[in-house]
């Protein structure tokens, strides 16, 4: 009886915790005469962050699948750092740099910690432009600056010191990323000077991602093993495809959130269209690496077909608020063909295990192009950047404001992160060392397997009797008792 009546003052307490704060904003929302527009809109942009959060599984399978069983632990801890310190440097300092009020659209000056909530607005003049609350837009950019730093580690898998996210981390979300990516789409002078066309970032993402990725593989150097004494490279499978399909599909969606959430409008409907064209893109992009594989292995290759997905979505990513679902098509089937041929000359000279430069670096670099070919006059007026693309103007303007983007934004990156990364070799060291390359970074650097099953001799691998007391298993895998359970690591 006195049970019951804890839980019910329990649920009442919880309840009006509940109400009354709820009650209060309410109150406050109303107090400021918020239109509809700002909430629905706001919503909508928040929902989009949260399909772009859900990219880091994506990203997270991905390198997990295309690594070895004994370096798929680190991947989940990098993930998490990853976005942690994404999330935190781009609240201190990032979003301000990008998006902060400041003269000649160089670097913000304004709006460090979002002001604690203090008239953000004023903060941030550019974000006045559009209904959603600067804090939406804030949590939206704030996954893409966690995109852009995941394409850069997935390059490195299998010999990196995980020290190493950490240090770069902190300064590509907080200072590399946030300035460069705000000249390309945050009133920034690449977008309102150049009038350089990038709806969602295949520039401002994803060419910086891969830009930092090709940075740290010329000091890291390749994996062991990777090429043999001819310099021939050799295949260093990874362990789980079937993952890697996961990622695929997961990254997929996500990059509906990516594309349309970066209209920040949800009432015009126009998010709808840009959520076709991704599609498409993505489609085409499967078909045209799978054929361009088969063309030159005689198999269909699953790695490629999935790489060619993600390949034609970083290339459409740019275009995708700018062009017509036909555009789109060819876009992705354009990326799907790069993305074979990319993979199997950059193999020859560099270890990339994912496929990083190509995917996100030469998809990025042909998709920001392809707005110069592409973009239909009545979009580029509608997002008030630039003008109509080659193909509806025949004119060669457009293509090159978008080429002028393109080696603005490489060079700079590429100057920047190989500094960094030179400092932190010539201090911190970038590589584990050669042991702990063979041991695997998971015990290496985490003191733990992902798979501890596979890497545990059986002898060390305790039993859980049905009486909860351990049986130490003499060697061999012995049959578990009725009622007993196998404990990975236990003991």
């Amino acid at each position: 009886m006195r049970r019951s009546q804890l839980t019910r003052c329990l649920a009442c307490g919880l309840l009006a915790a509940l109400i009354i704060p709820a009650s209060a904003a309410a109150d406050v929302f109303n107090a400021k005469g918020v239109p509809d527009s700002v909430g629905i809109n706001s919503i909508w942009v928040m929902v989009a962050a949260l399909l772009v959060m859900l990219m880091q599984v994506g990203f997270m399978f991905l390198e997990i699948g295309f690594s070895r069983g004994k370096n798929a632990g680190t991947v989940v801890a990098k993930v998490l750092t990853n976005f942690s310190i994404a999330s935190v440097m781009y609240w201190a300092i990032g979003f301000a740099f990008a998006f902060g009020g400041g003269a000649g659209h160089v670097i913000g000056t304004d709006g460090f910690f979002l002001r604690d909530f203090c008239d953000p607005p004023e903060a941030y003049p550019i974000m006045g432009f559009s209904d959603p609350t600067v804090e939406a837009k804030f949590f939206f950019q704030c996954g893409f600056c966690a995109v852009s730093l995941a394409i850069v580690w997935g390059t490195t898998l299998e010999r990196i010191k995980f020290g190493v996210y950490v240090i770069y981390g902190i300064v590509f979300a907080g200072f590399i990323y946030p300035i460069v990516s705000g000249w390309v789409f945050g009133g920034g002078w690449l977008q309102t000077n150049v009038k350089m066309q990038d709806f969602a970032g295949s520039s401002a993402v994803h060419l910086i991602g891969a830009t930092g990725a090709l940075a740290v593989l010329l000091h890291l150097g390749p994996r062991k093993g990777k090429y043999g004494p001819d310099g021939k490279p050799r295949a260093i499978p990874g362990h789980n495809m079937p993952l890697f399909g996961l990622s695929v599909l997961i990254l997929w969606f996500g990059w509906f959130g990516f594309n349309a959430g970066s209209t920040l409008n949800a009432l015009d409907g126009r998010f709808t269209e840009v959520v076709i064209v991704t599609n498409l893109a993505a489609a085409a992009g499967v078909m045209g690496a799978i054929v361009t594989a088969a063309a030159v292995t005689k198999k269909i290759d699953i790695g490629m077909a999935g790489n060619g997905a993600i390949g034609a979505l970083v290339a459409v990513t740019a275009p995708s608020g700018y062009v017509a679902p036909w555009a789109g098509v060819v876009i992705g089937l354009i990326a799907g063909v790069i993305v074979p041929l990319g993979v199997y000359a950059i193999d020859k000279k560099v270890d990339d295990p994912v496929g990083a430069l190509t995917a996100h670096g030469l998809c990025g670099i042909w998709g920001t192009l392809a707005c110069g070919l592409f973009t239909l006059p009545a979009l580029a007026e509608f997002n008030t950047v630039g003008e109509g693309g080659f193909f509806y103007t025949w004119s060669l303007t457009q293509l090159g404001r978008q080429a002028l983007g393109v080696v603005v934004v490489f060079t700079v990156v590429f100057v920047a992160s190989y500094v960094v990364f030179a400092a932190i070799k010539a201090t911190y060291g970038l590589r584990v060392s050669e042991e702990e390359e063979d041991a695997g970074l998971d015990i290496s650097e985490h003191g733990m397997y992902g798979y501890p099953e596979q890497f545990i001799p059986d002898a060390e691998m305790p039993v859980i009797g049905p009486n909860g007391k351990k049986i130490t298993l003499s060697g061999g895998r012995a049959p578990l008792p009725a009622g007993g359970q196998a404990v990975p690591g236990a003991g």
